[in-house]
């Protein structure tokens, strides 16, 4: 028997007679076009509990049937093996490196994502970061604010002409092939699933790892945190690249050993970076990156913008209740026996 509606949340539509009622938690906070969807399905019931502790989400999951997160929920082991009633947990976005996706499997839950519908945002957050970080725009703003006028401390550089490197030519990294190649950037790639002939047709150049380090004059990350790719910018890495390098980040805070990064940036061999995602997030006051002057610092905005809140909850509903009323599983990252 599911417990009492509380305050934030909902019944949704009136229940048809003889249709099986669904609960699904929200534990992170999802657009509204979504719950507009969920408030017309006749067989849901859904809950927005947003900000839960790790001990509060074990005594809440019990009670559902489906779980949809963004990346501030952490699915781990002890989530899903006190999810009794669990069929699917939905993540709002790409990365599911908040969730234990094996331990997933093993207790029989779908985990899914939604690509590309917040693709957009993510590549324009990429090009603005690049943008501001070559022009110095915070640091220039912050000191005319203060009543200066120091045009001669802030000349930057242009990207025209200068070498990008794209770690990850999925949809994010060819929409900021596109804009990089308008601003007459030329681009490298790196991605072992994407064939040369994907980037021939974009006018980019499919090349090896090291490759793209060595002639980056701009380095951006667009690839999933694996095994492989977790703290994939580190010390050795750092130095094969271009001293000069800028470096950008949007996608996930794993893929960078911050430390490693601190000191390159402190030594002058990295020029400056520009960064959206942190290893833990938000960053704890001791993160070696934050009160470095050549860090632009955002806090996780990527995909924060009205389209792509918008696309995503919307998407993630659907498919969420697609798979609980049986008719389709799509975008699922793993496969049940």
């Amino acid at each position: 028997m599911y417990p009492p509606i509380e305050e934030g949340d909902h019944k949704g539509a009136p229940l048809r007679k003889g249709v099986f009622m669904l609960h699904i938690l929200i534990s992170d906070k999802l657009g509204e076009a979504g719950l507009a969807m969920l408030d017309k399905a006749a067989d849901v019931a859904y809950d927005v509990k947003t900000g839960l502790s790790k001990e509060e989400l074990l005594a809440a999951i019990p009670e559902y049937d489906g779980l949809i997160i963004r990346s501030g929920t952490q699915v781990d082991a002890d989530v899903l093996a006190a999810g009794s009633k669990l069929k699917v947990v939905g993540r709002a976005g790409i990365g599911v490196d908040n969730v234990n996706v094996e331990a997933a499997t093993k207790h029989g839950v779908i985990v899914m994502n939604t690509p590309g519908s917040n693709s957009m945002a993510t590549a324009e957050q990429t090009m603005a970061l690049m943008l501001a970080v070559t022009r110095h725009t915070v640091p220039a703003h912050n000191s005319l604010a203060a009543g200066e006028w120091n045009r001669a401390q802030f000349s930057g550089t242009e990207l025209y002409g200068k070498v990008l490197g794209i770690v990850g030519f999925g949809r994010i990294g060819r929409l900021v092939a596109e804009r990089a190649k308008a601003f007459g950037m030329t681009v490298l790639a790196h991605d072992p699933f994407v064939k040369a002939e994907e980037g021939t047709k974009l006018g980019v150049s499919l090349v090896d790892l090291n490759r793209v380090f060595s002639q980056a004059d701009y380095l951006t990350l667009h690839t999933a945190v694996t095994p492989e790719t977790t703290k994939m910018i580190n010390c050795p890495s750092i130095k094969k690249m271009k001293k000069g390098v800028i470096i950008i980040n949007v996608a996930r805070g794993k893929l960078i050993d911050e430390a490693a990064l601190a000191e390159a940036l402190q030594d002058g061999h990295v020029k400056a970076a520009a960064l959206d995602v942190y290893a833990t997030e938000p960053p704890p006051t001791d993160n070696p990156l934050l009160g470095l002057p050549n860090v632009l610092h955002t806090p996780h905005l990527g995909a924060s913008t009205a389209e792509a809140q918008s696309n995503v909850s919307t998407q993630i509903v659907g498919q969420v209740l697609d798979f609980l009323r049986g008719k389709e599983t799509r975008n699922a990252v793993n496969k049940l026996p």
